[in-house]
């Protein structure tokens, strides 16, 4: 990496300063009590028999407070005498295996022993039926052949489409309870379909299978739930599409364009689907959806371990760090991109040693003559934008912003002997 290192030894990296965003902050205080008022609700409480054996579908999404979501849904269908048990609903996610969507649930907190009920997890479906156009409705058979089904999702703005239901439960009842098979079905026919195949796959599985209901959550900027609805099987479509504006209204954003270099300092699948939102990043995988504005230079630094080695939305950035691709499980990641059939979030970005030259990389590729009016943002991850670092060439625009507040002086960034920032994962 001689050259590499001379041709970067004269960049100069701006000091950064510290920086709070505020967003719109409505939350819950109690979520046991909010639920469990839903969930008494005559309509859904009465839909719960006794005896019944009832499938809770959960997906792979680290949505805000669904370790205690689980449990208390739980807890409510044992109190109406069913008997409750956890299927995967997470589409091709978790490498694909059984064993691989367990471990992922219980990296965010779903076990058998939180939950208090069994998880069956397996990749067989059962066909339900076809589309018009011969795309197959498929299901997880433990699923299917319950005695009832109840989905949990959050609500949100896809990171690959837009349309009138994109990420909830519309998408996990034709993607996330079709396994890895469903999955590819539904993703075969590319993203320009997306938005209307999820609500025809979901229609028909509504129909040929015993939903019962539906727990949607809303999240705020700060990944706090903002709301929580239960929903009959029946209003799950059009109920979802009321949701869906309000998330998007809730969503967190960078007040400050444009962006010259933006560093993420870790993706996952955690905080998106695509690994770094592309409403965030302004980097879609796909034509179909259109966000912006977007950076000059992207640069990620590293995957969470809650990834297990999926790097999918790696490919959206134009630098990385060993670190990051050595951590990079192909088999997962690729499982997921051959799935969806979006091959370019798998592409892999230049590879620099360490976090110090990714950054070095960014500003001299970023297109300004000065370092001084290079605009530059960091971000921990692309779901909490509340604490933000931002170059001293924006400090003017941020003092005169309403929704940002400076919370510090500027700094350096500090680097250890290996050349790796000091404060991931620390802010």
């Amino acid at each position: 990496m001689a050259v590499i290192n001379d041709l970067l030894q004269s960049v100069r990296l701006p000091p950064m300063i510290r920086v709070k965003q505020c967003f719109p902050a409505a939350a819950i205080d109690n979520v046991p009590a909010a639920l469990r008022a839903q969930l008494r609700q005559p309509d859904i409480a009465g839909r719960v028999k006794q005896d019944m054996r009832v499938a809770i579908a959960v997906g792979s999404r680290g949505m805000a407070e669904i370790p205690r979501i689980v449990k208390v849904v739980v807890e409510e269908l044992q109190r109406r005498g069913a008997r409750p048990f956890i299927v995967p609903a997470m589409g091709s996610h978790g490498g694909a295996t059984a064993a691989g969507q367990k471990q992922l649930l219980a990296s965010l907190g779903v076990t058998e022993s939180s939950a208090g009920c069994p998880i069956v997890a397996s990749m067989e479906v059962v066909a339900l039926g076809e589309l018009n156009n011969g795309l197959p409705v498929l299901m997880d058979q433990a699923a299917a052949t319950a005695d009832g089904i109840v989905v949990i999702n959050r609500v949100k703005a896809h990171s690959a489409f837009s349309g009138t239901n994109e990420s909830g439960l519309v998408k996990m009842l034709a993607i996330g309870l079709g396994k890895q098979k469903g999955a590819a079905a539904c993703h075969a026919l590319g993203f320009e379909h997306m938005a209307r195949f999820i609500v025809q796959i979901a229609r028909v599985g509504l129909q040929r299978s015993p939903v019962l209901f539906g727990i949607a959550t809303v999240e705020n900027a700060y990944d706090r739930l903002a709301k929580l609805v239960a929903i009959p099987a029946e209003s799950i479509i059009e109920t979802e599409q009321e949701l869906l504006a309000e998330a998007k209204a809730n969503m967190p954003k960078l007040f400050l364009q444009p962006v010259d270099v933006l560093i993420v300092d870790q993706m996952g699948k955690e905080f998106s689907g695509s690994g770094m939102d592309p409403h965030i990043t302004g980097r879609a995988s796909t034509s179909c959806l259109h966000v912006g504005p977007g950076p000059n230079k992207l640069i990620v630094l590293d995957v969470s371990s809650a990834s297990h080695g999926n790097a999918v939305g790696m490919g959206m950035a134009d630098i990385t760090t060993r670190r990051l691709f050595s951590k990079i499980d192909f088999d997962a990641t690729y499982t997921n991109v051959l799935t969806s059939t979006t091959l370019q979030a798998a592409r892999i970005p230049v590879i620099m040693e360490s976090d110090r030259m990714a950054i070095l990389a960014g500003v001299k590729t970023c297109n300004k003559l000065d370092p001084a009016a290079v605009r530059m943002v960091r971000i921990g991850n692309t779901l909490r934008l509340e604490d933000i670092f931002i170059s001293q060439s924006m400090l003017a625009e941020a003092l005169a912003h309403p929704c940002l507040a400076i919370a510090g002086r500027p700094e350096t960034m500090v680097f250890d002997d290996a050349g790796n920032l000091t404060d991931i994962g620390c802010w």
